[in-house]
């Protein structure tokens, strides 16, 4: 529209999100009542012929500036093709959970719902959102209520599922937060692992206790003390976990889709931040691994430094791990899934344009000795 005003970003707006051509923008414009004042000669001939062809890139993909180096490192070509993939609206998934119900029993309850079957996720349904963004009130439903599925990205399934986690196991969720990789791990596991759930900030655990009573999942939470009296509530494990998941704190960049805001308040200094928080989460699933063990690190992000680099800095100061190669864990776990990914130096990378879903990081490292 070659202006900032608010009228110009609502014109914007319309062709691009709502992809309204300019006569029906036009009968918006009235100017009538409450509407707002018709469309100049000058609005109309941007909404009819205007072109982000020669914008640069940031403000084609609709991000800050300053990341674009990063996200180029990573996405090459595919940059401005995933960067308008991410600023697009998400889609609503939902994760049926096998300890309630499969995919295939499920789907005859949930058709008015209109759900169908997630490209890679076994046991992801879709849901169809109206064009106002808004989907159906799920956690309402009779079928939520008694814990036949959860909300949760066709990525976060997938992040799960490729931790591999075993019946007979012991699984530690490091960073469990409210629970979502928690009791995705109980249902693949069918509650043969014993799973332990913490957080270093002991608010964030806060909604894991009805989850778990709602969905039958089976963990133990342990969560540490706030003020000085804190102490690691983990210590008696140290050396003996078979798969520490590390769903690490990160900047979200990969989730930019769902919170648009959060792209324009992310500055240097907190991706920093992010990366510190990465280094002390990290160091503390080697302490509790053990030998012959594996640590599985994930992302939200799209972000080198917060995924490939948070494991070279980790590999380059903790002796004694390496890396399982992404490919061979994806072969076993999904291999339909290896078209999809973007494989880098210690990992895989899923995105919006690739994978339909959010922008999800998963290594896998193994303690060697």
């Amino acid at each position: 529209m070659q202006d900032e005003t608010p009228r110009a970003v609502l014109l914007g707006a319309l062709r691009l999100q709502q992809g309204l051509a300019a006569p029906s923008i036009a009968q918006l414009f009235s100017g009538e009542r409450f509407a707002p004042e018709p469309l100049s000669v000058e609005e109309r001939a941007r909404l009819d012929q205007g072109t982000l062809a020669e914008a640069p890139p940031h403000v084609a993909g609709d991000v800050p500036e300053w990341v674009l180096p990063e996200l180029e490192s990573l996405l090459g070509d595919d940059l401005l093709p995933e960067l308008k993939a991410l600023a697009r609206r998400a889609p609503l998934d939902i994760r049926l959970n096998a300890l309630r119900q499969d995919r295939a029993a499920a789907l005859p309850a949930l058709a008015h719902l209109r759900a169908e079957p997630t490209p890679f996720a076994p046991q992801g349904l879709r849901i169809p959102i109206g064009a106002d963004g808004r989907g159906p009130a799920l956690h309402v439903e009779p079928e939520f209520l008694e814990g036949w599925y959860e909300i949760q990205d066709e990525g976060s399934q997938l992040a799960a599922l490729l931790c591999e986690a075993q019946a007979g196991e012991t699984v530690v969720d490091l960073c469990a937060g409210g629970g979502g990789k928690t009791l995705a791990l109980a249902s693949q596991t069918r509650n043969g692992a014993r799973l332990i759930a913490s957080d270093d900030d002991p608010r964030r655990l806060a909604p894991i206790h009805e989850r778990l009573r709602r969905s039958g999942a089976e963990a133990e939470v342990r969560t540490p003390r706030t003020g000085r009296a804190r102490a690691d509530v983990l210590t008696d494990l140290d050396g003996t976990v078979d798969r520490v998941v590390v769903d690490a704190p990160c900047t979200g960049a990969g989730t930019w889709r769902r919170n648009p805001d959060a792209k324009w308040r992310l500055r240097p200094g907190s991706l920093a931040t992010r990366i510190a928080e990465q280094a002390v989460v990290l160091d503390r699933a080697a302490r509790l691994v053990r030998p012959g063990g594996r640590i599985t690190y994930i992302t939200c992000s799209l972000l080198p430094q917060e995924n490939d680099g948070a494991l070279d800095a980790f590999l380059g100061r903790t002796a004694g791990f390496g890396v399982v190669p992404a490919r061979d864990v994806v072969a076993r776990v999904r291999p339909d899934l290896a078209d999809a990914v973007r494989f880098t130096h210690h990992g895989l990378q899923m995105s919006p344009a690739r994978t339909g879903t959010d922008g999800f990081y998963v290594a896998t490292l193994e303690r060697r000795g």
